[in-house]
């Protein structure tokens, strides 16, 4: 579907195409813990649900990133031989998709601060 820049998710229209923010919403949602979907003010504010939600990822990336440097000294010793292998491919495989989700989140972030109104301070 998607026909924005580089790395904009398939299922949100570009923006400025109608619709484009309810489907960023439901994707950034489906970014995030099912839990966030309990708070009215992120489908109220979108711009808020970006920035939380890139937090989040970036949270997510790191927290993969030290999993795989961790895996090998924590569980090598206790996984059964010849599976190391396969717990690093998932952590790699998992740390490609969030930095994907990530690159894509901020797109969404950078294109609702354009939209959103800029209030006095």
């Amino acid at each position: 579907m998607s026909n924005g820049p580089p790395g904009w998710p398939d299922r949100v229209p570009p923006a400025g195409v109608s619709g484009w923010e309810q489907a960023a919403v439901s994707w950034l949602l489906d970014q995030c813990p099912a839990d966030y979907r309990a708070y009215a003010a992120w489908r109220r504010h979108p711009v808020a649900l970006a920035w939380v939600t890139v937090r989040h990822l970036q949270a997510d990336l790191a927290a993969m990133r030290g999993a795989w440097r961790d895996v090998r000294p924590e569980l090598g010793p206790v996984l059964p031989t010849g599976t190391l292998g396969d717990v690093l491919g998932s952590l790699t495989q998992e740390g490609l998709r969030l930095r994907a989700a990530l690159r894509s989140a901020e797109l969404i972030l950078e294109a609702l601060r354009v939209r959103a109104p800029i209030s006095p301070r």
